[in-house]
């Protein structure tokens, strides 16, 4: 639920990004004697300029105009690719590396009861980690614990348990 609530803010502000250019674009479209009451015109000063004076500056304005909505736009693709690229490696931390040497912090869901080969263990994010070494820890009952998968070398992860003093080699399946 509070994923796809990120998404459609997500979306909602890249949409409104890429509106804004085109609704500054438009309007300024046209000369600025359309686009100005003539006692606004005449406030500026305009109605001094000859037609070709006038020409060469609706021109001008308009590449400017021209110049920063591209400029936004470009700005809003990338920051949409990099929000897209960050919201790649979170989901998939675990089953790739991607370079960073940050723990995956969540708690567990349920009730933590020890480690055991093959024990799958679900995290709060939604990712399952399954142990794969042979680490045996049992006697404990923690609810809802806070847990931290780190990761080491060679596409190694380890899981610690808050309050508990073992890790346990651990891949994510899922």
């Amino acid at each position: 639920m509070r994923v796809c609530r990120l998404k459609v803010l997500a979306c909602a502000a890249v949409l409104m990004s890429l509106a804004a250019p085109a609704l500054a674009q438009r309007a300024v479209e046209g000369d600025l004697q359309q686009q100005m009451t003539p006692s606004e015109f005449k406030a500026a000063g305009l109605d001094k300029l000859s037609p070709a004076e006038l020409a060469a500056l609706n021109g001008w304005l308009q590449g400017k105009v021209a110049a920063v909505t591209a400029d936004v736009r470009e700005q809003t693709r990338e920051q949409a690719r990099e929000e897209g690229r960050q919201e790649v490696i979170g989901k998939n931390r675990g089953f790739w590396d991607f370079g960073s040497k940050e723990p995956i912090v969540s708690t567990l869901q349920g009730d933590f009861r020890g480690f055991g080969k093959g024990q799958r263990y679900i995290l709060a994010n939604q990712q399952e980690w399954e142990q794969s070494d042979d680490v045996s820890r049992s006697g404990f009952r923690k609810s809802n614990p806070a847990v931290s998968i780190t990761p080491g070398l060679m596409g190694v992860w380890y899981m610690e348990i808050d309050g508990v003093n073992t890790r346990a080699k651990v891949r994510r399946v899922k």
